[in-house]
């Protein structure tokens, strides 16, 4: 099983984050929610839901859907892009891109105690700004070739060394498999974030098995 910390917000305490595979969907879905069991009971410490559609009324219902399935799991729910659905679903908190609300807005509509992900890309400029402006989890990639995002900005582990000066999770994105994941690990990333490597696969529980046992020996800095 990944490692995984203080999973529970109440909405006033600073969150602790932990490490391991973090599964990301990607909508719609039909079958979300069983997906998202299985890559839970697999090992994934967070989940965030990710879809672009603009069914208001189906997001909803998905994402209070995946809120519960968390708890369960005592997990933390990350909603992308949205703050509105972040504060409906009571979800742990929000990922931002650079197109989104800013981090000071975010943190202004959800509180202290809500985690505030950031893209960085292959920026350590826009990791440096984030940083400072309140971001719990940095993300860069994409680190190998995505089939979610072939046009992605491309990342070299390197970035991950430099980025542990901020002192914030890591969170390594874009292509990763369990077979090229170990060296981004031994970079210094915290999460490992999967959508087609995960939800693609024909075990989705076993898939995250694998990528959640890439941290088991993984000594903490």
């Amino acid at each position: 099983m990944s490692q995984k910390a203080a999973t529970t917000w109440t909405g006033g305490t600073p969150r602790r984050l932990g490490q391991g595979l973090y599964a990301i969907t990607e909508g719609p879905c039909a079958d979300l929610l069983p997906a998202a069991r299985a890559a839970l009971e697999g090992g994934a410490a967070m989940l965030q839901y990710r879809d672009k559609t603009r069914d208001a009324r189906r997001r909803s219902h998905e994402a209070h859907a995946l809120k519960a399935l968390c708890a369960e799991f005592d997990v933390p729910l990350i909603i992308n892009d949205d703050v509105e659905l972040v504060r409906a679903s009571r979800a742990a908190g929000v990922h931002l891109g650079e197109d989104d609300p800013t981090i000071a807005d975010a943190r202004m509509a959800l509180g202290r105690g809500a985690i505030i992900g950031v893209s960085c890309y292959d920026s350590l400029q826009r990791a440096r700004d984030a940083a400072a402006a309140g971001a719990d989890y940095l993300a860069f990639g994409a680190f190998f070739p995505s089939a979610t995002k072939p046009g992605a900005h491309r990342a070299k582990p390197d970035l991950l060394r430099d980025a542990r000066a901020f002192g914030l999770p890591l969170v390594a994105i874009g292509g990763i498999t369990p077979e090229n994941g170990g060296s981004l690990v031994a970079a210094g990333a915290d999460f490992l974030a999967a959508i087609s490597a995960l939800f693609g696969a024909r075990d989705v529980r076993a898939a995250a098995s694998d990528f959640a046992a890439l941290f088991q020996t993984r000594g903490k800095a």
